[in-house]
């Protein structure tokens, strides 16, 4: 029988045996202790069991950040189930597609978005069981759970390290979004090599709000603050002047966010007067933190632990911690502990030693299992169990590594990673579009933003504004671009690519204008 010594069920039993009273969450003002979370998610993970929910099936969820989702995470890693986060920013068409890949045994809704829910089971031909997420909702009555494929269910009833925990989906290099499945030794691992740096402890009070959506709401911070018995204050959108008053307010200690976070953060009103002592540890990840912007935290104090991961390692492999963080800037640090890496040519593969610059592999327990169903796209991320990110990286003297670039096109606004070829596949479903390219450029709100080149039509007519109304029908809000320029024909190499690297040089060249954004 496979080891059953990291998986995650355990953790809120554990906790609860030892400090039961201790807070688990606050949920805008709605505690739940050690003892109560562990309840709650035994009877859920029962009810999965009775209604004949087997491991491996995937549970999707369509919800805010909340106590539920976090019940229903731990009664899935009890029951041996998948959770498949799904994000409410995104519209009905791409939901639909990740329903129609993760083919969950049931959709759990929470009351705020029944009718994004509607709008996207309309798109999916197969039947899904809903219900509604909540303690007076699945937890009273799971329904029976809708499988397809015909494929059998589990007759194993013990969950075990390899079984996969959670589906998070990421933005691919296609059109297709990745269904990157990480299992519950990854989730212990990364949060065992997490412990290691940020030193998180019981008496921590960890303020979350990267969404539930993405890797980093569970495994940066989130998680580990469950198994030390921290406590944990969620909250459901970023809204930075809340922020700041919850950072006062509640004795904050430690939080996690993008650098567009510590932007809106810093550019609010009451960010000079907010008492920002009890901040010790303030992690950024997502995407490189502007220098500047790291000295206006540090003026006040806080010294904010830089970082670089991806979903697919789970997602943290490099760190630079706080007593770095001044004096080496910019750097994305060394990787953590339990996590290997290397530098290796871009075009030949060849590993590098010492100083360097290449693409970036990554190798340890933590790198992901896979892509859900696709084999192909696994095989071309992972070579003989190491991780080729598809990031290029500088690598100095000292060990510190400096991502240069991304080498794959996504490109990250506001913390999302943004597929140029899901943007570019919507914009030429536009009868005026005969062709299109997408590049991400830098961007002083979001960090980077897309900008769409478009070749129209012969014969019909079209405008940036059009074109950019047309996309947001289709796209999440993050996802549209920010400008649309049309154009005679695209730069294109001699194998006929085109050239995205010349696109974005003539962007950053003209400067333009930014649209009001109204995310």
């Amino acid at each position: 029988m496979p080891d059953a010594l990291h998986t995650l069920g355990r953790w809120t039993r554990d906790r609860a045996r030892a400090t039961p009273e201790r807070i688990a969450i606050d949920d805008r003002g709605v505690v739940v202790s050690y003892r109560e979370l562990d309840d709650r998610a035994e009877l859920l993970a029962t009810a999965f069991r009775a209604a004949g929910f087997a491991i491996g099936d995937r549970v999707a969820s369509l919800s805010g950040n909340s106590a539920d989702q976090v019940v229903l995470f731990f009664a899935c890693a009890k029951a041996g189930l998948v959770l498949v986060p799904l994000s409410w920013r995104l519209a009905p068409r791409e939901l639909a597609t990740q329903l129609e890949i993760a083919e969950p045994a049931l959709l759990l809704v929470e009351n705020e978005f029944e009718s994004l829910a509607r709008a996207t089971l309309a798109r999916v031909p197969r039947r899904i069981a809903t219900a509604l997420l909540g303690a007076h909702g699945v937890e009273a009555g799971v329904p029976a759970p809708a499988r397809h494929g015909g494929a059998a269910a589990s007759a194993r009833t013990e969950v075990v390290d390899d079984d996969a925990l959670l589906i998070i989906f990421t933005s691919g290099t296609t059109a297709t979004p990745n269904g990157v499945v990480l299992t519950h030794a990854n989730c212990f691992w990364t949060n065992l090599s997490f412990s290691r740096i940020s030193e998180l402890r019981a008496a921590d009070t960890v303020l979350a709000v990267m969404p539930q959506y993405h890797v980093g709401g569970w495994n940066i911070q989130p998680l580990l603050a469950w198994w030390t018995g921290a406590t944990v204050v969620l909250e459901r959108t970023f809204e930075p002047g809340r922020v700041l008053h919850l950072i006062q307010e509640r004795r904050i200690t430690t939080m996690m966010g993008v650098p567009a976070n510590y932007l809106f953060l810093a550019q609010h009103p009451d960010f000079a007067r907010t008492d920002l002592s009890s901040l010790e540890h303030a992690i950024v990840g997502g995407a490189p933190m502007p220098p500047a912007l790291l000295q206006i935290w540090h003026r006040r104090g806080v010294a904010l632990a830089q970082g670089y991961g991806l979903t697919e390692a789970s997602p943290n492999v490099l760190c630079l911690p706080d007593e770095d963080a001044r004096s080496r800037a910019g750097s994305a640090g060394k990787p953590y502990p339990h996590v290997d890496v290397a530098v290796a040519d871009p075009v030949t593969g060849e590993r590098l030693g010492g100083e360097a610059e290449g693409e970036l592999l990554v190798h340890g327990p933590s790198v992901f299992a896979g892509y859900f169903r696709d084999p192909e796209g696994t095989e071309a991320a992972l070579h003989d169990g190491w991780l080729h990110t598809g990031d290029l990286v500088r690598r100095d003297a000292d060990g510190y590594f400096t991502i240069v670039d991304r080498i794959k096109d996504i490109y990250i606004s506001g913390g999302e990673g943004v597929a140029p070829a899901e943007v570019e596949a919507v914009l030429m479903g536009h009868p005026a579009v005969a062709d299109v390219a997408v590049v991400g450029v830098p961007d002083e709100r979001w960090g980077e933003a897309g900008v769409a080149w478009v070749v129209v039509a012969r014969g019909r007519v079209t405008d940036a504004a059009e074109l950019i109304d047309f996309a947001r029908g289709s796209l999440a809000r993050f996802k549209v671009p920010r400008d649309v320029h049309l154009v005679d024909e695209l730069p294109r190499s001699t194998a006929g690519k085109v050239l995205r690297r010349a696109l974005a040089e003539r962007a950053n060249a003209e400067a333009p204008t930014p649209t009001k954004d109204v995310r």
